[in-house]
């Protein structure tokens, strides 16, 4: 117990104390006009409160990733609490700071676009196809995970439930920004903060023991911490789809002075999140072993253990709590990566989207290309999406960097947790089953030498790249 209220502490220390620092370190001026106020457009530049801002990204980032993920973390036991704290502060909380003040600062651009400038156009090309696959997996992902929960309590074809949610896909993605993603999301954001906070006082008010720090492996199949428990927790630690939603906020901040609370601030408020899930799972099912055979009877989906803690700790409401995050907490981050991928392939081409003709032209393929992928297996392309989510974390991370490289300010912030993220990318895409399939004895010094490498060729050449123009600097 006390393990958990201390990481709690810490996340919320953090923000106040990190998060001031890395603010001061990007440098904020909060007498520069921001893109809301620029650029104004009345679709996706719209200036709004900040406090809204905050919901809607908090709800953006979320969804179902510090819910579900943490669940599935937590069969490590108490080490994924240390990751989620140290993930969030360091590298979280970092990397969605520095990709919403970065598109801040270059007129609202997306996450692509933002990596290009200061990693170079061919990688700017890369990242362009990369990240839209990447919204693209996950709209289908959260169209597909919810519709099957559907059909499952309704008893209606889960491709009928496919079919209404890609319905409203369509008209959030297209709509202005503030007509539904504006008044309902800061809703939805609200309820999955509470029901978070309801499951912690149901842990404390039952009695429950959350299990303290051990450095041990506990979990029950054995499989390696290193890199999997860095992949598995990715919303509620670091999440490269972050960075693809963070634009569409920054879109709508009104001054540069509240990029912490809007950014680094979700970021913290998810790791918080994913704290609570964590212990909930790890302390409700009387340990790992426990949770693996739950999960196990469960065929490897989460959302029945989440609806069972719930139900459990706080009864009826928590069980509509529950199916509110199972159901429209996806739904409500898979419209979203569609509009971000809409923004994307707009940014990318200069294709204004002001005229709504030219956003169903860009939206339309997106649509047919998503429902498509619901016919592939969902874990095959859950799979992929979690490798490529922290490879675009790296690619935003490097990108920060060299911003604060070129610009004379400690690049450390941002390339330490760079470092990290490549080693675990590269080691986990050489030995994961969707990867190379190589041996540990091979892929762990393979990925900790490409990581270092990357690091030394970015400290002995980053003097070498031009300083970038920004529009608020």
């Amino acid at each position: 117990m006390y393990t958990f209220l201390g990481s709690i502490a810490l996340l919320i220390l953090g923000y106040f104390v990190y998060g001031a620092f890395v603010e001061k370190v990007f440098g904020v001026k909060e007498d520069n006009p921001t893109p809301a106020k620029q650029m104004s457009d009345g679709v996706d530049y719209v200036e709004m409160d900040w406090k809204k801002i905050f919901l809607i990204q908090f709800l953006n980032i979320a969804g179902l990733g510090p819910i579900f993920g943490a669940v599935a973390g937590a069969l490590w036991g108490p080490a994924a609490f240390i990751w989620i704290v140290l993930g969030s502060i360091f590298a979280g909380a970092v990397h969605d700071f520095f990709s919403g003040m970065l598109s801040i600062r270059h007129k609202g651009s997306s996450a692509s676009e933002i990596i290009g400038i200061y990693l170079g156009d061919n990688v700017k090309k890369i990242m362009r196809v990369f990240s839209v696959v990447l919204l693209v997996l996950v709209g289908t992902v959260f169209m597909a995970g919810p519709a099957g929960i559907l059909a499952d309590l309704t008893g209606i074809a889960a491709r009928t439930w496919i079919m209404i949610i890609l319905g409203y896909y369509f008209i959030a993605t297209i709509l202005p920004v503030d007509k539904v993603i504006g008044k309902v999301y800061p809703l939805f954001g609200a309820a999955l903060l509470i029901m978070a906070g309801g499951i912690a006082i149901g842990l404390f008010a039952n009695g429950y023991e959350i299990p303290e720090l051990v450095f041990e492996n506990l979990h029950p199949e054995g499989a390696p911490i290193w890199p999997l428990l860095f992949i598995t927790i990715a919303c509620g630690a670091i999440s490269g789809f972050h960075a693809t939603q963070s634009p569409m906020m920054a879109r709508c901040v009104s001054n540069e002075k509240h990029g912490r609370k809007v950014f680094y601030g979700t970021m913290i408020a998810e790791g918080i999140i994913a704290l609570i899930w964590a212990a909930a799972a790890m302390t409700f099912f009387g340990g790992t072993e426990g949770l693996g055979l739950a999960l196990g009877e469960a065929g490897g989906n989460q959302a029945p253990i989440v609806r069972e803690i719930s139900t459990e700790l706080m009864g009826v409401v928590g069980g509509v709590l529950a199916m509110l995050g199972v159901v429209a907490a996806p739904i409500t981050s898979g419209d979203t990566a569609f509009r971000s991928a809409r923004l994307t392939i707009a940014d990318a081409f200069g294709y204004k989207q002001g005229p709504i003709a030219k956003r169903l032209i860009v939206a339309l393929p997106l649509f047919a290309v998503g429902f498509t992928l619901t016919f592939i297996d969902f874990d095959v392309i859950w799979r992929y999406f979690a490798w490529s989510n922290q490879t675009l974390a790296m690619f935003m991370l490097w990108a920060s960097a060299a911003y604060l490289y070129v610009n004379d300010k400690l690049h450390w912030v941002a390339s330490v947790p760079a470092t990290f993220m490549t080693a675990v990318s590269v080691t986990y895409i050489l030995q994961a089953e969707e990867g190379f399939k190589l041996a540990t004895s091979i892929s762990y010094p393979v990925g900790i030498v490409a990581a270092i490498t990357v690091l030394t060729l970015f400290i002995f050449t980053g003097k070498k790249w031009p300083k970038h123009n920004q529009i608020s600097s």
